[in-house]
Formats: structure tokens, sequence, C-alpha cells
């Protein structure tokens, strides 16, 4: 039995959410305030319905504010026409045939034993009769605010979000309802359901929920005991089962022969005291007498009597606090995990529940990027056999973990990812990054290409807001320097537009296969994409040759991106026509496009190939000043011959382009203003940067 879906509407910024629960792990990652936090934030407060989890009018969706506004201030709506209104949660869940179905049995909405799918809801909802009494209470709200300003007129009117964020608990109720839903097409009848609380029927055997918060108590200070405090909370939780019997009996043993030791020991360390109790005397003989011994519980023992320590060297071991707040984090959470699966696994009369979930949020905290891979590489097989008992009840265990750690993705399964993406400043959505198979369908190596390299290396592209694609080394090692050049120059006095470096911008190297990542381009939905990108011209036996002698070009991306121009178009267009946004799944030309493809343009009476040649061409003084520094040229004295042109001296001079690269930083000032940045770099890049 699983939870395969979770829908939650009208949460902060989950207006109309989906996402979809893998069978074991699910990976759930995503840039800044995008609403982690928000999915293990709603699943708290609807199953786990403690006081601390009431609701606060700042839950609601900004959206469904202003639809509250509209719904009490506006015209009056007839019960008929009144659809009950709130936050809601839906857990979809399936079973199979070999699941004990005794307890979701009495949710079950529909007897077809071909139907195996139960949507539990959980609703914080406004209904017909509350919404008649909201109308006349904001009314008499608003007659008293009145009264109050024409009495001073200094005084500032509350408004209705005033008057909901204090009032909207009177009106608003806490449903638990199982709710229809069509087998085949799996929607759901929400004016079909069971009112569980109106039936007694309770939720925990069906779904326990537990959780590690990112908010954790670890500190490395002297007074930090928390991984200590924890033995004792595992021991506890697994003293009953039956691996632990012998050691527990043990220390029993152990604790009785102390106990009589001691008792002895206390005879005289208590001597004193007891002797003053006596000689207050009582009413009969002995009755002010008094011994005290040593009664020592087990149970209590470990409390407070376990240190966790750790070993430094073959002689020294040293305390917890002593060690870095990453190794803290990563034994606090794997502490955690065994205390939870415990508390999973219930006692011996009680079963476990059908559905087990657990929710990691941001394991890689204060952690570095090695042992954020050994947390993900080792989490599935800590987890795997789930919940698992000596009398036979045993349970699978699902969980989700959400994180901003581009690491612990790069070491992760593809098909476990699910994306969350802003569709505006008041929605987000949730993808499966397995859907991406579906849009390489055709292209098979395209999408395993796509996969492995993702995985691998480039996993922070996921968390940013724009991405620059670059071909190679050369762009690798100097945009980041020529991003702060721009800074330089362009500084913005209003202040409209952030620095670039201040951006939240990925660059990633794609070689000669930026087409490929066409596809995830749109995915993930970034703000702007650039593609920096070559002419890579050649003549008419397709070998490379300068601009000027070019008759077509062998760069497939400007092919796809472009719509396979001719040479004498790309030469001509401008920036404008180099804008794109997808529409019918085309890259279509658009001023305010997405996507910018930019490559060498004429600059100064000379059209360069390359980005060297581009540079040699805009830098030779630099360069020739320099050039005994430059340890990636070779025959130097062609510099000095003036009708060497950019391409030739690019071809000829340039040892190796990631050594050219770095000359080009070793000699540069401070300022970076000792040389001049290709046309074509930046343009794309102010674009990027505005907006």
């Amino acid at each position: 039995m699983k939870v395969f879906k979770i829908k939650i509407e009208n949460y902060r910024l989950l207006k109309d959410f989906s996402i979809d629960l893998e069978d074991e792990l699910s990976l759930v990652i995503g840039k800044n305030n995008t609403g982690k936090t928000s999915i293990l934030s709603i699943l708290e407060k609807f199953l786990d319905s403690s006081e601390k989890n009431k609701f606060y009018f700042d839950d609601f969706n900004n959206d469904f504010k202003d639809e509250l506004k509209s719904l009490i201030e506006g015209d009056f709506i007839t019960e008929n026409d009144f659809i009950s209104k709130g936050i809601k949660l839906k857990l979809f869940i399936q079973y199979t045939e070999s699941c004990n179905l005794k307890n979701v049995s009495k949710v079950m909405m529909d007897l077809d034993p071909e139907n195996n799918f139960i949507v539990l809801g959980f609703e914080y909802l406004l209904r017909f009769e509350k919404y008649v009494e909201i109308r006349a209470d904001y009314k008499e709200f608003r007659a008293q605010e009145a009264k109050k300003q024409s009495e001073n007129k200094n005084y500032k009117q509350k408004n209705i979000y005033d008057f909901l964020s204090k009032k909207h608990t009177d009106y608003f109720k806490i449903y638990q309802k199982s709710i229809e839903i069509d087998k085949d097409t799996l929607i759901v009848n929400d004016a079909n359901y069971i009112d569980l609380k109106k039936e007694s029927i309770r939720i925990d055997d069906i779904i326990n929920f537990k959780y590690i918060s990112a908010r954790r108590e670890v500190a490395n200070k002297e007074i930090d005991k928390t991984l200590s405090s924890q033995t004792s909370i595992i021991y506890e939780k697994t003293e009953t089962s039956p691996e632990q019997n012998n050691a527990v009996e043990k220390f029993k043993d152990r604790l009785s022969e102390t106990d009589d030791q001691l008792s002895e020991i206390y005879v005289d360390l208590f001597k004193t005291i007891i002797e003053k109790v006596g000689f207050f005397g009582g009413i009969k003989p002995n009755e002010s007498e008094i011994e005290i011994i040593s009664n020592l519980q087990h149970r209590e023992l470990l409390k407070g009597n376990t240190t966790v320590v750790y070993k430094h060297d073959e002689i020294f071991k040293l305390p917890e606090h002593y060690n870095g707040l990453g190794y803290m984090n990563l034994i606090y959470m794997i502490f955690e995990i065994e205390i939870l699966v415990q508390e999973f696994k219930r006692k011996k009369d009680i079963k476990p529940a059908d559905i087990n979930l657990l929710f990691i949020e941001e394991p890689e905290a204060h952690t570095h990027p090695q042992m954020q891979y050994v947390f993900i590489k080792n989490i599935k097989a800590l987890l795997k056999e789930g919940i698992q008992r000596e009398d036979g009840e045993n349970r699978k265990l699902q969980y989700i973990i959400t994180t901003h750690s581009s690491h612990i993705v790069a070491d992760s399964d593809f098909d476990d990812i699910k994306y969350l993406k802003k569709e505006n400043s008041n929605s987000v959505i949730a993808k499966n990054l397995k859907d991406l198979k579906t849009k390489y369908e055709e292209e098979t190596g395209q999408y395993q290409f796509l996969k492995q390299y993702l995985t691998i290396s480039r996993a922070e592209i996921f968390f940013a807001d724009k991405a620059i694609l670059i071909e190679g080394d050369t762009e690798r090692i100097l945009i980041p320097a020529i991003m702060k050049k721009l800074d330089i120059e362009e500084q913005d006095a209003n202040g409209v537009a952030l620095p670039l470096l201040s951006q939240n911008i990925s660059i990633i190297e794609v070689g000669a296969y930026s087409q490929i990542f066409d596809e995830l381009i749109d995915f993930l939905g970034f703000k702007k994409t650039l593609i920096i990108t070559d002419l890579d011209t050649v003549d008419k036996d397709e070998e490379k040759c300068e601009v000027a002698d070019g008759v077509s070009y062998s760069n497939d991306a400007l092919s796809h991106y472009l719509s396979s121009p001719t040479l004498e178009n790309l030469k001509k267009y401008s920036l404008q026509d180099k804008l794109f946004k997808k529409a019918n799944g085309k890259w279509e030309k658009q001023l305010n496009g997405e996507l910018c493809v930019v490559y060498q343009t004429e600059e100064n009476g000379y059209h360069a190939r390359s980005f060297e040649d581009a540079f040699l061409h805009l830098n030779r003084d630099f360069i020739n000043g320099k050039k005994m520094n430059f340890k990636g040229l070779k025959n130097r004295a062609y510099f000095d011959v003036s009708t060497n042109n950019a391409y030739y001296l690019s071809q000829n001079c340039i040892k190796k382009k990631t050594h050219f690269a770095l000359d080009i930083l070793v000699c540069s000032n401070n300022e970076l203003s000792n040389w001049h940045i290709p046309a074509y770099m930046k343009e794309g890049l102010l674009w990027l940067k505005q907006g």
C-alpha cells in the first residue's frame, strides 16, 4: 500500500499543486521559496492535529485571500450556488491484492474489486452556514471600525485582512474525508465522501507520518548533549524487540548487583541525615527510621548518563561536541531515523500502520559535498528494509527528502527526482524528471546522455534562476571574469538590474551539444537562458575556414535553435533575431524571449569564427605587450607581422586553448580593464543581466 500522489490547494505557494510519489524515495528539489517546506508543513498540520499545528491566516494562498475578500464583500451567494472553500490536502492511495484491507475497508467508497484506489481528504474549510455568519460579523466589524474613526480622525481603520487574521478560526473548521475516485481517470468526486470524524473513523492505522525537520537540535557547544540524549530514546524504543532481550536482562542483572553495592555505601554516605531524621522521633518505635537504598531503573539510567564520544586515535576518545557540525548532523539524522523507524514499528500489541511516510528536510545542513554524497548513497540501503518486526508484521517505508544540494542530486536516481518550479509569484508546480524521457522518445540516446551528464557533474542547474550554456573550457575559465568585468563597466546607477555575479546564474559546459538541452531548458523554465556558441564556418569542402572564406557552418546548435538559417543570414542577424520563446514545441523568435543564442559577429571590420580569434582581433595590442608572459602561445613573432589576421594567429600561435584562457586572467589588471570583451558575448550577457 502506498501514497502515489499528493494534491494541495490554497496553502501558501501551493495554490493548485500536485506531486507524484515514488514507491520508496521521492527527492524533492527546487530553488528557494518553491514550497518544499510547505509540503512538510501541511502534512504535519493535517496528520498531526495537535494544537501547535493550527492554521494561520498567512497559510492561505494570497490569491485565495483575495478570493475570500470578494466572497465576503461581494454579492451574496445562495446555498445552492455556494462551494465550500479553503485549504485542502488529498492523499491518493493505491493498494494491491496482497495488502491487508482491514483498516482501509472502513474508508472504501467503491466496492468494485477493480478499484484499488482510495483518496483521503483533509480540509480547513469555510462552509455555507459559516459563510453567512462571517458576512454578518464582518459587516458589524466595519461599522465598529467606522465608528472608531469618526470618534478619532487619526485612527486607521482595520481592513478585511486584519479581520480575517484574527477571526478565521471562528469560521473555518478542519474536516477529514474519504472521497470517491474514478478508477479509470483518477478524477475525484468531491461531492461524494465519507465524513471520517462524524463516523468516528481514525486514520492512524492507515497512515503514520513522521519527519525530521531542517531545524535540528545540533550544535557543537560544550553543553550540547543532543546525540547522547538520543541514545536513551533509542534504548526506550527498542527495548521490547526480541533481539534486545538478552542484553536488557544482562543490564538489569548488573543493575541489581550495583544496587546492593551502592546501598552499603549509602549507609555511611547518608548516616548524618538519617540520624537527624531519627532525632525527631515518632509516635511508635522505628516510625521515623529511614534507609536510603539504591534503586537504579534501567529506563531512567540512560537519560543523561550516556555520552557519545568519537575515537580520536588508539588512546583518546573525545566528547561529541568536539565533532564538526557536519558529522554531528549526519549522526543525529541516523540516530533520529532509527528512533522514528522504531516508532513506526509500534508496540507488540499494536500493528504498524498500513502506510508509513517519513519526511527528511534538507539533510545537507552543515555537511561538506563528500558527506552529502555518502548520505544519499546510503540512505536507500538504510531505509530499504522498511518496518521489520519479529512477529512478521512488516511494512514498507515511503520517504520524501527535500534538498538544495546539487551534490545530493548528482548522486541520486534520475527517476526519483521531483522538480518544483514557480509558475508565478503565487503558484508552484511539481514535475517528474523522468517525464523528460517522453520528450526525448525519438532520441533515446540524447535522453541517456542528458541523464548521465546531469547526475554526474552539472546538477547545480536545477537550483538556478538563469543559465548560461557554453561550449568548452575556455569559456568556463573566462565567463566569470567577463561577468565581473561587465559588472564593473555597466554599473546600474538606478539599481534596476542586479550585477551578474549577484544573480543566481548557473554556467554549464555542454560542448557542441546545447541542442540536446532543448527540452530540459523548457522543462526547468529558467527566467532566461543564454547559449554562447561559435559560428564554426566551413568552406565548400566542409573544412573549417575563416568567415571571409566560408560558405556554410558546422554548428548544429545554430541549425537547431535558429531553424537552419544560411551563413549569410547568420551574419546579418541582430540580437532581436536571436531571442526565442517556445511555442507548440518549437523555438520561435520573440522580442521578449526567454532564450538567447549568441555567436561571433562582425566587429571593427573583422568577423571571427571562434572566441579565440574574436579575442585576438580586439586585444592584439594587449597580447603583444605581454606575449612573453603568455605561456600558452607559440610562434610569438607572428604577432609582429601586421598582415597576419586574428584567424591566422589563433590557428598558428595558440598551443592550448585552456592555457591561453588562463594567460588572459594572469595578465589582467585588478579592474580587468586592459582588455575588451567580444561584442557577441557582451550583448548576450547584458541581455541576461536584465530581468
